[in-house]
């Protein structure tokens, strides 16, 4: 099921529960892919950086370089990365495109993205599915693709890249510590009633109010289970732009 506006919406929203997530993100635990890649001197262009926290932690890595959040001029940096965002747009490859465009020939273009047809956790608790199944059909309802982080390869190559110069990573998040669990329940329990995602839902007759109520409980019986875990696979690529 697909929405029939022109543009995506942000599936998630900004609301606090979201933020909480978002502000836990670093260069280490969200684009470890990429840093190898990095030097000293770089300009960087950060894509859809949200509170900025990766973005801080870019420049401590590029200390004579510079790392910013928008320009509209050709070839102008030398990595153009974006993390959680494609997932969230119409057109991913026109995005992967500008970003292409704004890359200096022999410069990069790196992306991260989550799938949640990858999503495990333990134990098995009744409703999981059903919250998963429930993410995706609104996801997919605002334009976006909840399965990015599998296609991010084919994406890169019709955005204009040669399969050589693609490569290919993939990396998890893992909660399964007391704290670990008790923030990812936590905070789900509270997107699934309070957040955008909620609200679509409800207008768009994907869920009732009751039945995410319900499902925030069921976020919360996970998260008490003495064994809980869960983990999740991101797609990743570095793209090198090649000149002619």
């Amino acid at each position: 099921m697909n929405r029939k506006s022109e543009s995506a919406t942000y599936t998630h929203g900004h609301h606090a529960s979201v933020l909480r997530s978002h502000t836990w993100r670093t260069a280490l635990n969200s684009a470890a892919h990429l840093l190898p890649h990095l030097r000293p001197d770089m300009k960087m262009l950060d894509i859809g950086c949200g509170p900025g926290t990766i973005t801080v932690d870019f420049a401590g890595y590029v200390p004579e370089g510079h790392v910013t959040g928008m320009d509209r001029a050709d070839e102008s940096f030398d990595m153009v990365v974006c993390h959680q965002v494609l997932q969230h747009v119409k057109d991913p490859v026109g995005v992967l495109r500008e970003m292409r465009r704004v890359t200096k020939t022999g410069g990069f273009v790196a992306a991260r993205e989550s799938d949640y047809g990858t999503m495990v956790w333990y134990p098995p608790v009744q409703g999981m599915e059903s919250w998963r199944a429930l993410y995706e059909k609104v996801a997919r309802w605002n334009g976006g693709e909840p399965d990015a982080g599998r296609m991010l390869h084919a994406w890169a190559r019709k955005a204009g890249f040669s399969a050589d110069d693609v490569a290919c990573s993939s990396s998890t998040w893992c909660y399964s510590s007391a704290d670990e669990v008790a923030w990812w329940s936590g905070l789900w329990a509270e997107r699934t009633v309070e957040s955008n995602f909620a609200k679509t839902a409800v207008e768009a007759g994907l869920s009732t109010e009751p039945e995410l109520r319900e499902t925030a409980e069921v976020w919360r019986r996970w998260g008490e289970q003495k064994d809980a875990w869960f983990s999740f696979l991101h797609g990743e690529v570095i793209c090198r732009k090649r000149g002619g």
